[in-house]
């Protein structure tokens, strides 16, 4: 698989940002730093100047790669829906077990992320945390409906799109694949939350997973139930 992802190229909507952070050294700068700096500080905290203090550069540099830290925290969510649909593809498609296919698919989106030594400027660590806390903030504006006409949600949905392809696989009658995929998704990230905020009212804990709630969950819902 990593000789595979080695030769993809993670690609995010162009309309995201005004000049691709991926084509320059400054860019990936902007792009290591906002992700340490999101993590300590937290989005409502965060603004350019703070930012540009952490790379030794003005504010203005970096606007010329993204208008806004909402534009900025687009970039990174897509970044990380995008590898992480990599990731579903090149671990699936060679499973023909469509039961074990579907196990496979959702501990690839709902397990604890790993650091990539082929992004040496994205720590995907820090990064899953960042999605885990802040990712909803992404689309949770009034502008949510023309960002989505853009095609700033692009990715999101394909990896969504795919998940529930496999799950229509394992149940070809089963009406709410989009549903569950989006939840499947989605519930990962909130039972990660949870775990660390709100640990009573979450059983993924003392050594259970998020992978383990939605394996069993979805088994029993498409498999074992039928």
């Amino acid at each position: 698989m990593k000789e595979l992802l080695s030769v993809l190229k993670i690609s995010v909507p162009s309309k995201i940002y005004i000049k691709d952070p991926e084509t320059s050294e400054l860019g990936k700068k902007i792009i290591k730093h906002s992700i340490l700096l999101l993590q300590e500080i937290g989005f409502e905290n965060f603004t350019f100047k703070k930012l540009g203090a952490k790379i030794g550069s003005n504010e203005s540099s970096i606007y010329r790669y993204f208008e806004s830290k909402h534009k900025l925290l687009l970039y990174l969510t897509s970044w990380y829906w995008a590898w992480l649909e990599y990731q579903l593809v090149i671990e699936t498609f060679s499973i023909s077990d469509k039961k074990n296919k579907l196990e496979k698919a959702i501990e690839v989106v709902t397990r604890e992320t790993k650091e990539d030594s082929k992004y040496s400027h994205i720590n995907e660590v820090i990064l899953y945390k960042i999605i885990v806390n802040e990712s909803s903030k992404s689309f949770l504006t009034k502008e949510v409906d023309v960002e989505n006409k853009e095609g700033y949600f692009e990715i999101y949905k394909r990896l969504v799109t795919r998940l529930q392809q496999i799950i229509t696989e394992a149940k070809p009658d089963y009406k709410y694949g989009f549903s569950l995929a989006s939840t499947i998704i989605e519930g990962a990230l909130h039972q990660c939350y949870l775990k660390e905020h709100f640990p009573t009212i979450t059983d993924c804990k003392d050594g259970e997973t998020p992978t383990d709630f939605f394996n069993d969950l979805v088994l029993k819902l498409l498999i074992d139930g039928k």
